[in-house]
Order: C-alpha cells, then sequence, then structure tokens
C-alpha cells in the first residue's frame, strides 16, 4: 500500500509527527523481532516520544511480558 505526500502532511498536521518517523516506526514494525525484548524497548519507546505519553519502566515491563508470552488479544473486542 502506498500512501501519498497528502496523507503524511494530514498526519503530521495532527499529531506534529513526520512522515520520517511515521515509515521508520513502520519498517521498525515490520522488520524487528517483535518477541526481541530490545526491539519491544525502541518502539515503546519510540511511541511514548511521538505521543508525549510518559510510560514508567514498570508500565514497559508488563507491555513487553504480555506481548512475548502471547497474551495479546487478537479480537480488538476483547481488549476493551
Amino acid at each position: 500500500m502506498e500512501f501519498k505526500d497528502e496523507f503524511f502532511n494530514k498526519v503530521e498536521k495532527k499529531t506534529k509527527v513526520n512522515k520520517d518517523t511515521i515509515i521508520g516506526l513502520a519498517k521498525k514494525l515490520q522488520d524487528g523481532n517483535m518477541k526481541d525484548e530490545n526491539t519491544l524497548r525502541e518502539v515503546i519507546s519510540t511511541l511514548s516520544l511521538m505521543t508525549g505519553k510518559n510510560v514508567s519502566k514498570e508500565q514497559e515491563d508488563k507491555i513487553i511480558n504480555t506481548i512475548i508470552s502471547d497474551k495479546v488479544p487478537k479480537n480488538i473486542d476483547k481488549m476493551f
């Protein structure tokens, strides 16, 4: 799927996150081993910076443990 610059311009305007950051994160998610703790910590850190939300060490550990142990719901309805 190819996105046009217009799409990224709209996203950047709303989120203040530029195209290169979005593409870099998408590539990291696509290429990375999502069972690797270091990859997960990088992704969490990047998302934290992008959203301006602080993630404590305890929250980060809990997220990583959930992902590595395959406890992430496959159905979005089960998340809420």
